[in-house]
């Protein structure tokens, strides 16, 4: 088997130190010894070491084991992580057990048996390796987050006075644990809030796990949600861990919750009425401890005088209630965010001159948005590819009719693409979408038939 681990022994005892070191060396990587504990703090940042073997009395006639114990203390400052192994004498039980409380990991008697010292040593290396994991896994959890977060502007955007409500509300729940209802139009942004909650609450370094609640289908609800067990039901070929459960000790975010039918309900409100789920397939309740956030665009109190939402989860889900307000209603936002909107994507297609014109910014406040700030993103993006100019025009806003509001389709822009690809993708989406008409397809596009024409020629298509 091959040897791993780094091992540092700090003791004052030459010939300690020799036996120790030849014992080891044939079971551990590296060896690493010193007879001056005041050496610790360079030996640790020198050696990462994955475990400490430390004396706990250094100097003839001391045995009262004080030493050690502050140097346990330093240690586990510098390395708060690396498990310590002390070696006291034979019967000094008091001392062992103040190790023990001052963060030691283990200890060992003096004179020791090689069998038990490389069985103590062992376990606190294969412990040090299983911290190591948790916390890579909990950096992954945090980048995965941080990376989820990217999608969404880190901070909410809007001056208008329904903004500002929605401001106040999020700081004086972000803080508890209080259950949040957010109810919206699509594209005002519910997510976003709902991110927002979580980074302000004291669950800020935990997960944040969303869930479409919208595109689960019924009969896969509880093994999405709760997990399954390996045979549970055909196609369940391994374990599974539910959202619930994902989400213990963060937040969980339950979008589009109106879509959810009634015995889904019932099984949700049990769940969170208990605290408690059961995975699919098993008979063990786990326990979950999670901050609840839902949102919907569906009238739910309506829903409910029509009994197709449960009220008691109603009453469940909505210790706290945010209305976001529509785009149309936000007084002195649309510029804020077109800016906002502007500067991303000038720097994303390298056009960092590329200006907005008053007649354009004019044109956008006056615009009904029915698809709120998602279609204003997704308008401010196109203007910025399709703009040949380095002013965004009248002409280059191209603000949909209802009929064509409907029509939208679902294909959007894949990112991470150059300013040419991000073109070719529209032109290639606008030409799916009215079947190779031109002057539709240009239309949309805010280009004249000729230019349609010339980009058509330039891409192949």
């Amino acid at each position: 088997m091959a040897k791993k681990g780094t091992i540092l022994i700090v003791d004052d005892e030459e010939d300690i130190l020799f036996s120790l070191k030849f014992l080891l060396k044939q079971h551990f990587k590296s060896v690493f010894t010193d007879q001056n504990p005041y050496h610790l703090p360079r030996l640790l940042r020198t050696y990462d070491p994955d475990v400490v073997l430390l004396d706990m009395n250094f100097g003839k006639g001391r045995d009262s084991g004080k030493e050690g114990l502050e140097w346990i203390g330093k240690i586990k400052e510098i390395s708060p992580n690396v498990p310590v192994v002390t070696m006291t004498a034979y019967g000094d039980v008091q001392i062992a057990v103040e190790a023990l409380k001052t963060g030691a990991h283990d200890f060992i008697e003096k004179p020791w048996r090689n069998e038990k010292l490389l069985a103590t040593l062992h376990a606190a290396f294969e412990h040090a390796r299983s911290n190591q994991k948790v916390e890579k896994l909990e950096n992954k959890t945090r980048a995965l987050t941080e990376s989820m977060d990217q999608a969404f502007s880190s901070t909410i955007i809007g001056s208008s006075k329904p903004m500002q409500e929605v401001f106040r509300t999020i700081e004086k729940v972000a803080g508890t644990d209080a259950h949040v209802l957010i109810l919206g139009e699509n594209g005002t942004g519910k997510e976003l809030i709902a991110r927002a909650l979580h980074r302000k609450s004291q669950r800020a370094d935990q997960v944040f796990i969303p869930v479409d609640l919208g595109a689960i289908p019924e009969t896969l609800f509880e093994s999405e949600i709760f997990g399954h067990k390996k045979g549970a039901f055909t196609g369940a070929h391994q374990n599974r861990v539910g959202r619930f459960e994902a989400a213990s000790g963060g937040s969980l975010f339950l979008d589009e919750i109106g879509n959810l039918p009634l015995p889904s309900q019932a099984k949700l409100l049990h769940a969170l009425q208990t605290h408690e789920i059961v995975p699919v397939g098993s008979n063990k309740h786990i326990k979950v401890d999670i901050r609840l956030i839902c949102a919907t665009n569906m009238p739910l109190y309506q829903m409910v005088k029509e009994q197709t939402f449960r009220q008691d989860l109603l009453y469940r889900i909505n210790t706290v209630e945010i209305q976001l307000p529509p785009l149309r209603d936000r007084e002195g936002d649309i510029p804020l965010l077109v800016q906002s909107f502007l500067n991303l994507y000038r720097k994303k297609y390298h056009k960092p001159d590329l200006e907005v014109s008053p007649s354009a910014m004019q044109k956008l406040e006056e615009y009904h948005w029915p698809g709120n700030i998602r279609e204003l993103r997704h308008l401010v993006e196109r203007a910025v590819i399709m703009c040949d100019q380095d002013e965004i025009s009248e002409e280059d806003i191209i603000l949909k009719t209802p009929s064509q509001q409907q029509a939208e389709p679902s294909e959007s822009i894949s990112t991470n693409l150059t300013l040419e690809e991000a073109e070719e993708q529209m032109i290639r989406l606008a030409m799916k979408k009215h079947q190779g008409n031109i002057s539709k397809a240009a239309a949309e596009l805010g280009l004249t038939r000729t230019s349609l024409y010339r980009r058509l020629e330039k891409y192949g298509i």
